[in-house]
């Protein structure tokens, strides 16, 4: 159990690290690259990656399946890093980083209205605005100005709106 444990935050951990440089890296990435172009490498190293690990086809048993993977695919991977990659064209690294935060709040609230055992309580609000002033304060030290840009900032939003679905979709998948 403790094993299992170790190795979970371990790759939780990696996992941090590596999506916390996404931002930056696809800021940079974006001055010789379209959008567009950086997400078919994303594909390309995704499905070579999911290739090594597991190198077999995987086999559903009805459509209603096929039509929830589809929904992940395209809501996670296709429109979530193509909305954000479009939205580092015309906004800063950190304020994508402070929007793309708000996903959690967008992924309980599809959640409680698609799955009806799942409610929002008090603690959900209150936590959301912890964390959000927290991740402010850490993406914005040292004065930095709030530069804002309403149609990066709005394509972020949508973003976070996109993983939720993609969140309610895994969630699906895992049942």
């Amino acid at each position: 159990m403790e094993r299992t444990r170790r190795a979970g935050t371990i790759a939780a951990v990696f996992t941090i690290l590596i999506w916390g440089t996404t931002f930056i890296s696809t800021k940079i990435l974006l001055q010789d690259f379209q959008p567009v172009e950086i997400l078919f490498f994303r594909f390309f190293l995704g499905i070579l990656a999911l290739y090594l690990v597991y190198p077999h086809r995987l086999v559903l048993k009805e459509k209603k399946q096929e039509l929830v993977f589809a929904g992940a695919g395209i809501c996670g991977v296709t429109l979530y890093y193509l909305l954000e990659n479009i939205a580092l064209t015309y906004t800063t690294a950190s304020n994508i980083s402070v929007i793309l935060s708000s996903a959690p709040l967008f992924t309980g609230i599809v959640i409680a209205v698609f799955c009806k055992e799942e409610k929002l309580h008090w603690n959900f609000w209150l936590g959301f605005v912890v964390a959000m002033a927290g991740i402010a304060v850490i993406s914005f030290q040292g004065g930095q100005e709030v530069q804002m840009n309403p149609l990066g900032d709005l394509l972020a939003i949508l973003a976070a709106v996109v993983w939720a679905f993609y969140s309610y979709f895994v969630k699906k998948i895992g049942t």
